[in-house]
């Protein structure tokens, strides 16, 4: 059966980036994919609900040569190029948001589609540093290849290639064809995710520092105490997160102990060699710190000239 095209939600030619994300906000788009099925290594369920709701801003810092996002924006058109020159296929650029004929929620930006070939339609181009190329090595993240069916979900087609460039001069290709069995579990978890959304309901923590960062942000606290000692499942939940700590505490000394037994036996070695693998003990360079004590005693005008105020954060300790 064939399947429905893709709707042409907007002209992204005529939008300037702040409408581009207005766009994006009002459903889920392919690189939200991962995260809003609970899947992604960057973002939290719950963190990327708060930008769906408006609560937070989607932090994309293309313009800042430190993302690992301007250097994949930069080197996008390159790596097309190089994808054509190394398949001898040509490819296109779609300037469109797309949406799903069915699940309007469903959006999707195409790098590229990939023109008259029967057997791939989608060009995702992706780059990856050195870090980065360590998520690659046993071939297409999970996060990625959910990113690409949620792309052929939207438009209907059967195949992509994701070409990534790793370390600015490998480029490899990967083929993904279109998995019924993925989507439908992805459409009913995404579905599950935007009811979030329109229902105003936040999705549970993860564990995350993406989930703990949006709690920070949602919670700012109000000094209220609440009583949960009839709340069989809380309170299991404190007394298992009490367990744990002791239980940390304790193998977080005996690695102490460890490494010392080890430093000790090897006194002013660099190195030591055992049958399973081996550490290293080397002295860093010497460095240079600001005495800011001296400094505010010596120039405490220019100290105050040069003071901003820090906004303060919630601490959650134990006591028990």
């Amino acid at each position: 059966m064939k399947k429905q095209a893709a709707l042409r939600l907007a002209d992204t030619r005529s939008l300037d980036r702040k409408q581009w994300l207005d766009v994006r906000k009002g459903g889920i788009g392919s690189s939200d994919a991962a995260a809003a099925v609970g899947l992604s290594p960057y973002k939290s369920q719950l963190e990327l609900w708060m930008e769906k709701t408006g609560r937070a801003s989607a932090h994309e810092a293309v313009n800042s040569m430190d993302s690992p996002m301007y250097w994949g924006t930069l080197l996008e058109p390159y790596v097309a190029v190089a994808y054509m020159q190394k398949t001898d296929r040509k490819v296109r650029k779609v300037n469109a948001v797309l949406q799903h004929p069915t699940f309007p929620f469903m959006l999707a930006n195409i790098d590229r589609e990939v023109i008259g070939s029967p057997d791939v339609q989608i060009l995702e181009c992706k780059t990856a540093g050195e870090y980065g190329s360590r998520l690659w090595k046993d071939g297409v993240p999970e996060y990625v290849q959910l990113q690409v069916q949620h792309q052929l979900a939207v438009t209907g087609k059967q195949a992509a290639d994701v070409a990534v460039l790793l370390c600015g001069q490998e480029l490899e290709i990967h083929r993904i064809d279109r998995d019924e069995e993925v989507i439908a579990r992805l459409i009913v978890l995404e579905t599950r995710f935007w009811e979030c959304v329109e229902t105003d309901t936040p999705p549970p923590a993860d564990g995350s520092e993406s989930a703990a960062k949006a709690l920070r942000q949602l919670y700012p606290g109000n000094g209220a105490t609440l009583y949960f000692s009839e709340d069989r499942s809380l309170s299991g939940a404190f007394a298992e997160l009490v367990a744990l700590r002791d239980e940390l505490d304790a193998k977080e000394k005996r690695v102490e102990a460890l490494k010392q037994t080890l430093q000790q036996a090897m006194g002013d070695a660099s190195q030591a060699v055992f049958a399973s693998g081996k550490v290293t003990y080397r002295r860093s360079k010497n460095g240079t710190r600001l005495d800011t004590q001296r400094l505010a005693a010596d120039h405490p005008d220019l100290v105050a000239a040069y003071t901003v105020p820090k906004p303060g954060s919630r601490r959650f300790v134990i006591v028990d």
